[in-house]
């Protein structure tokens, strides 16, 4: 069986602290055949502020380190988490045109400038209100998102509710949203890319079930499995589970990325 993990943080994230080495060893011990490094490249930071730092001289050093301890063992990909890429569009294209880059994610973690900017990590989520007042702005980001080419998936769709429903015990549903995603997905499928398929450590494999029979009945097929790693115990950690749900929902592959060409990988 192929698994690869494609959402992985090393030191170079603001929220890791591991070489990219140690993440490699993990994904070898966790039964990776492949790891992609997707640092955080957000262009909102936590506070809500602009941030235009990113470098990728940090990320190459990493994988010019690492490469070499795991040739003929494990395949190691250069991608990029790039979070809130619509507020500054033209940063963000000239960031992804890195002519080595394999892959990219593209993720919603803040709201919007305009309405504040605050990482949903923030938000003290009391009511029904407060999960649902982030989740209408939360999509339009989304939407916005979709709209560009920038990204070859879409990240962690349910991201929000991590800490809406596990952290704050709401009870928030993302049924609502059904026709907004059903748009979402014709977008990304009429431009071929795709989903990620988030594990969140291992800890949100079954919540992915209605997103992905969504997703399936609007077209899509291509998937990345990723756990969200930021430290070396927690690479591949839902991997295989998340490939079997996917298998069993009737996705004949999933997707590995070079050089943002998706490659399927059938079981």
């Amino acid at each position: 069986m192929f698994y690869a993990d494609y959402h992985t943080h090393s030191l170079c994230s603001f929220d890791g602290s591991a070489p990219l080495a140690d993440m490699a060893q993990a994904a070898l011990a966790a039964g990776m055949s492949e790891l992609c490094l997707t640092d955080h490249c957000d262009l909102l930071n936590t506070q809500g502020e602009a941030d235009l730092s990113f470098r990728w001289a940090p990320v190459e050093e990493q994988l010019a380190l690492a490469r070499p301890l795991f040739e003929g063992k494990l395949t190691i990909r250069m991608g990029i988490e790039l979070g809130a890429p619509w507020e500054f569009p033209a940063f963000a294209q000239e960031l992804i045109s890195h002519s080595h880059l394999d892959f990219v994610l593209g993720s919603v973690h803040n709201l919007s400038l305009a309405d504040g900017g605050t990482d949903f990590y923030y938000v003290n989520y009391k009511s029904d209100a407060d999960c649902y007042y982030v989740l209408d702005r939360y999509f339009t980001c989304m939407e916005r998102l979709a709209a560009m080419d920038c990204c070859d998936v879409l990240a962690h769709i349910i991201y929000p509710l991590r800490y809406m429903n596990r952290r704050d015990g709401q009870h928030a549903s993302l049924d609502r949203y059904e026709e907004r995603l059903r748009s979402i997905f014709s977008t990304m499928v009429s431009k071929g890319k795709g989903i990620e398929v988030n594990t969140c450590r291992g800890e949100t494999v079954e919540d992915w079930r209605w997103t992905l029979s969504l997703y399936r009945d609007c077209g899509g097929e291509l998937l990345t499995l990723g756990s969200d790693a930021h430290t070396p115990q927690d690479v591949g950690k839902g991997i295989p589970q998340a490939a079997e749900l996917v298998r069993e929902m009737g996705f004949p592959a999933v997707a590995r990325y070079v050089g943002r060409k998706a490659e399927l990988v059938g079981w």
